[in-house]
């Protein structure tokens, strides 16, 4: 009868608690479990009717009752500090004697990447804070849960353009800001026929074949696409697009060296002048004619055309890539299997958009 000694007889503060810890959904399983015992012992329920209903063992209902009989509420709803378990790494977390810090764990996964390996893995801190003899043993379990309060010092590397006092990529500084001013002062002009700013780009794509039909769409269920395909090759996209005036086309070719003599001899009858927007890639130089061309011909083309090129680390700033960006997650995302189908995907789409022409325009967001 030892479990009927200690009665429950809750006051009303301590029924409203209890009921608000199990309607909050904040509290643990095993607080809400011991929450119902109470409230349906001080119903009148018997111990073996509270074992039935909430199916749990006639012990979790004797311990609860003398919880709260001995240590009251508080003694239900929060636990106890197990006496005999302790933390490896402290509420310091991580701290190692001998740094100023005193997060060792965390100044060790930031530090530099031990030798012969390109980055610090779970495993290979535990074993380190093992040997520096924080603690005697350590699982790599431990290490993760640790480190997951502080995602950023397993990121991996970003690679950014880092300015220093020469510019970028030792360029000057003067020459990066002249390059991106002198690309904005174009777009800013005026629309002058005689004289157009033309923007074009080059890149290529996969030719990929589906080995097996892809399954359909089904309720509930995606397109599926098998993971092999046969490749059928590259061809090379080439664009160049006149901003002001909404037009841009689109050449696919086999050959780039063939892309880029349609791009010379390309007639725009109106135009004195050509004021090309180029990137930096290395046959977009004046000199790429002469190897293009004879002499004579590339001379010819030399006198219509000027080149502005957008920086190296600010080649959005060219509105054909742009129109690129567009086109890949129009056309470019699935598998076009030959040419044919990628001409007339690529057609398909210019023709909505030449449907609707309207001048490009690049917006800028300053941080």
């Amino acid at each position: 009868m030892a479990q009927e000694k200690f009665a429950v007889r809750l006051s009303e503060e301590d029924r409203s608690q209890l009921e608000r810890s199990i309607r909050s959904g904040q509290r643990s399983a095993r607080i809400i479990n011991r929450a119902r015992i109470l409230l349906k012992t001080d119903a009148g329920w018997s111990a073996s009717q509270v074992t039935a209903a909430l199916d749990t063992s006639p012990r979790t209902v004797f311990r609860t009752k003398r919880r709260y009989a001995e240590e009251e509420l508080d003694g239900v709803l929060y636990d106890h500090p197990q006496a005999n378990r302790y933390r490896k790494l402290d509420d310091r977390g991580e701290a190692h004697p001998v740094l100023d810090t005193g997060w060792a764990l965390i100044a060790l996964a930031c530090s530099d990447d031990p030798e012969d390996q390109d980055h610090w893995t779970l495993r290979l801190l535990a074993d380190k804070v093992v040997e520096l003899g924080l603690v005697e043993s350590l699982s790599y379990e431990t290490v993760r849960l640790r480190l997951k309060k502080h995602p950023q010092t397993l990121a991996k590397t970003a690679v950014v353009h880092l300015p220093d006092e020469r510019g970028v990529r030792g360029r000057p500084a003067s020459s990066t800001g002249q390059a991106m001013e002198d690309v904005l002062d174009l777009y800013a002009e005026p629309y002058d026929p005689s004289r157009p700013v033309v923007c074009f780009d080059e890149t290529s794509t996969q030719l990929l074949a589906d080995v097996r039909e892809p399954l359909p769409v089904q309720q509930g269920r995606p397109r599926r696409q098998d993971y092999e395909y046969r490749r059928g090759g590259t061809r090379n996209l080439f664009l160049f697009c006149e901003p002001l005036a909404g037009w841009r086309v689109r050449l696919l070719t086999n050959h780039a060296i063939t892309q880029r003599r349609i791009w010379w001899t390309w007639p725009i009858p109106h135009a004195t002048v050509i004021r090309a927007v180029l990137d930096n890639l290395n046959t977009h130089r004046m000199a790429s004619l002469y190897e293009t061309f004879p002499a004579a011909e590339a001379r010819r083309i030399v006198k219509r055309l000027e080149f502005h090129h957008t920086p190296k680390q600010a080649s959005r700033l060219k509105m054909a890539e742009i129109q690129f960006s567009a086109l890949s997650r129009a056309c470019l995302k699935g598998r076009n299997p030959d040419a044919d189908s990628l001409h007339r995907a690529i057609t398909a789409y210019e023709n909505r958009r030449h449907a609707a022409p309207h001048p490009h325009q690049l917006a800028l967001r300053h941080p």
